[in-house]
């Protein structure tokens, strides 16, 4: 057995299941295939406030964003896999027609930047990371000031 041709293997399978994730859950809502991506004992290292740190608490979050941005999708730049943790640096872009964490729609086309490590076992996802530009989100909302005091 080759290791170094199986350590490739397993990365490219796992960049792959991320990359569904990104494209057909999150931009396409396909929720039956975040149920067979996601494992059941998934934990969430980084949930959002009031979200809970497992497989509920990322689908929860998932429906919320979609409902909020319905034409919600991410480019994604690049991705890194080391072993079975996938690193990805994406940009979500939406247009804001429902309620975005009490927010009112605003009808706005929004974007923001996100790079966040999934690991992948088994081909599913068993673990999360992240780290979403949430301040650039919330100014183009209008929730936020453009700019930082005293900039």
């Amino acid at each position: 057995m080759n290791t170094m041709l199986d350590t490739h293997a397993i990365a490219e399978t796992a960049k792959a299941i991320v990359r569904r994730n990104t494209e057909e859950v999150q931009g396409g809502g396909d929720f039956a295939l975040f149920d067979r991506l996601f494992a059941d004992d998934f934990v969430d290292h980084t949930p959002q406030p009031g979200g809970t740190p497992d497989k509920a608490g990322a689908r929860l979050l998932y429906g919320a964003l979609r409902e909020a941005f319905p034409d919600f999708h991410a480019v994604i730049h690049w991705q890194a896999a080391e072993g079975d943790r996938v690193t990805t640096y994406k940009t979500y872009h939406g247009t804001h027609q429902g309620v975005l964490f009490g927010v009112a729609p605003t009808g706005r086309k929004v974007q923001f930047d996100t790079v966040d490590v999934m690991r992948v076992q088994d081909g599913r996802i068993t673990e999360h990371w992240g780290v979403a530009h949430l301040y650039s989100l919330l100014q183009q909302v209008g929730v936020l000031p453009a700019m930082l005091p005293g900039a």
